[in-house]
């Protein structure tokens, strides 16, 4: 539909998401929804083996919608931030790599979905922050002030900073370094990042073993090794 507020387009096994709601991609419960229906279909589609997540326009998201924000009444702010738990939630745990292309403000809301993807990349000079206490509501930040894309690099909450012409063919880059390595391989990985962060350090050892032996269930292992023996790209296969 012309008038959706998400963009989903795939290029081959990859799938961009483009958040369009002109013009700062302001959050509220439609495109909220947009965005878990659209991470639940990635899910259960193991063809998708990587999501770029960016905006249309100027921004990445500029956080929550405030005119929504502002007539919430208790039962409305437990359900919406519900709903927002859920959908961050959900590119957190999606079982392919989910990449961040920030191209612009990236604020409140929005700041919490790009760093529940595995990857950001941002645009040189773009605002990050949570600057939620500003407006009257709690959030991480006590004093709600922003950061430069440059500062989120240094403080490690970025992968990369590169000039705003540069930041799809350096997101793409990046989509097809993860591309060229074993699907399986790729997604047994996420599963255990999204395991460790929330067991103890036992747990998530054994987990790493379980996973290196699941591998040797595929030929991936024997294709990458083989090719990397005999100077070659590997050729995994496809799961298309």
């Amino acid at each position: 539909m012309a008038d959706a507020p998400l963009r989903v387009e795939r290029a081959g096994d990859a799938v961009w998401c483009t958040l369009d709601r002109p013009p700062l991609n302001l959050l509220e419960p439609g495109l909220i929804r947009a965005v878990r229906a659209a991470f639940d279909g990635f899910a259960a589609d193991r063809a998708t083996r990587v999501v770029v997540l960016t905006g249309g326009g100027r921004a990445f998201t500029a956080g929550m919608d405030v005119r929504v924000l502002r007539d919430l009444d208790t039962a409305g702010a437990k359900e919406l931030i519900t709903l927002l738990h859920d959908t961050i939630d959900a590119v957190h745990r999606a079982p392919c790599p989910v990449i961040a292309a920030v191209n612009g403000a990236c604020l409140g809301a929005g700041f919490e979905l790009a760093l529940a993807c595995d990857l950001r990349v941002a645009s040189a000079g773009a605002p990050l922050g949570l600057p939620e206490v500003r407006v009257g509501v709690p959030s991480v930040i006590l004093t709600g002030e922003p950061i430069t894309a440059e500062r989120a690099h240094e403080w490690g909450l970025v992968n990369d900073v590169v000039p705003a012409e540069r930041l799809r063919a350096t997101v793409q880059a990046r989509v097809d370094t993860i591309l060229a390595c074993g699907p399986e391989a790729v997604r047994l990985q996420k599963e255990l990042i999204v395991g460790w962060r929330a067991t103890d350090l036992r747990t998530a050892v054994r987990s790493g073993i379980d996973a290196f032996t699941a591998a040797y269930a595929t030929d991936e292992p024997f294709r990458g090794m083989s090719a990397f023996l005999e100077k070659r790209p590997p050729k995994f296969r496809s799961r298309r």
